[in-house]
C-alpha cells in the first residue's frame, strides 16, 4: 500500500481521506483547521502539526483545496509546500482551479523533477464519502496509471484527458454543464409556479422525459422540499463561475450561463446563502418572480 499525505478535510477532502485509508492505503493529514482531522484520526489517519511534516517519506502528496487563493497559501506560497516535496513523490493537485494557476504548480514540480497530476472531482458529499467521485485528469499517461492505485479508492470511474491541465480544463468545462442545469431547472419550476402546475407533477414528468438529469431530480426535489443542506456550497458556485468565464474569456468562446450563474450566486451570497447548498440559485430565481417553490 501507498504512503500519503493529504492537504484539505473540507466537504470533498474528509470523504477522499476516509475512503483512502479503507483501502489500506498509509495516511499522513494537515489542515488549517485542527479540528476537522479528528474524526480522521480516529480512523487511522496520522495527524501532524506543521505541513513541512507531510513532505517526508510520501509516495503521493493529494491536496484538495477551496481555490486559487487557498492554493497559493499553502501550496505555492506561504507555507510553500510545492518547495519542500522529495522528488519521486507524486502529487496531485484535486481542486477546481484556473488552469493558469495549474500551470505554475506543474511549472515548479517539474523543474525540481517531481511529477505532478491535474486530477479534479465531479461529485459533492454523497459521492466523497462513498468513493463514487468522477476524477479527470491530465498529465503524463504512464503516471496516471500508476497513481490509479490512489485514484481508484475515491472514484467511481477516472477519465485520461491528456496533457498537463487538461483535467482542470475538463472541470471547468463539466462545471459549466452543471451550472446550466441548475439554472434551468430553477427557471423551469419557477415559471411552472408563476403557471399554476402541480411541481411534484412537473418533476415526475422531468424524471422520465428525454430531458431528464440526476440533477433536475435531486436539486428539483429537495427545492420543493425546502432542503438545502450544503452538499457543495454557493459562494464556491460563485467561485467557479468567475473561473469559467475568465477561461473562456482567453479562449474567446463565449459563456453566457457562466455570466447568469454568477449574477443569481452573487445575489445569493449577498442574501447570505452562501453556506448553503449550491441549489440556493433556484432560491434566488425564484424570489425574483415573487413565488415560494417549496411545499
Amino acid at each position: 500500500m501507498a504512503r500519503v499525505s493529504f492537504i484539505g478535510l473540507g466537504i470533498m477532502g474528509s470523504g477522499m481521506v476516509s475512503n483512502l485509508l479503507k483501502s489500506g492505503h498509509q495516511v499522513k493529514i494537515w489542515n488549517r483547521s485542527e479540528s476537522k482531522s479528528k474524526e480522521l484520526e480516529k480512523l487511522g489517519a496520522e495527524v501532524v502539526s506543521n505541513p513541512a511534516l507531510l513532505a517526508e517519506g510520501a509516495d503521493y502528496f493529494m491536496y484538495c483545496l477551496a481555490d486559487d487563493a487557498a492554493i497559493s497559501e499553502v501550496i505555492t506560497g506561504g507555507h510553500k509546500m510545492a518547495e519542500l516535496i522529495k522528488p519521486g513523490t507524486i502529487v496531485i493537485d484535486l481542486s477546481t482551479i484556473d488552469p493558469k494557476t495549474s500551470n505554475a504548480e506543474r511549472a515548479i514540480y517539474e523543474s525540481r523533477g517531481i511529477e505532478f497530476l491535474d486530477a479534479p472531482v465531479f461529485g459533492t458529499k454523497g459521492e466523497a464519502r462513498d468513493g463514487g467521485l468522477w476524477v479527470v485528469i491530465g498529465g503524463k499517461e504512464d503516471i496516471y496509471k500508476k497513481a490509479l492505485e490512489v485514484l481508484n479508492p475515491i472514484s467511481e470511474t477516472t477519465h485520461y484527458m491528456g496533457d498537463g491541465g487538461s483535467g482542470t480544463k475538463m472541470k471547468l468545462v463539466g462545471n459549466l454543464l452543471v451550472a446550466s442545469q441548475i439554472v434551468s431547472i430553477g427557471e423551469a419550476l419557477t415559471l411552472a409556479k408563476k403557471a399554476g402546475l402541480d411541481l411534484k407533477k412537473v418533476l415526475e414528468v422531468a424524471a422520465v422525459a428525454d430531458f431528464k438529469t440526476p440533477i433536475y431530480a435531486g436539486v428539483g426535489g429537495a427545492v420543493i422540499a425546502g432542503d438545502y443542506e450544503v452538499n457543495f456550497p454557493l459562494r464556491l458556485m460563485l467561485k467557479d463561475s468567475r473561473l469559467i468565464q475568465e477561461f473562456a474569456e482567453r479562449l474567446a468562446s463565449p459563456a453566457t450561463i457562466a455570466a447568469i450563474t454568477e449574477d443569481l450566486a452573487k445575489d445569493g451570497v449577498d442574501a447570505g446563502y452562501g453556506e448553503l447548498n449550491a441549489s440556493a440559485i433556484v432560491k434566488v430565481i425564484a424570489q425574483r418572480a415573487g413565488v415560494d417553490l417549496s411545499e
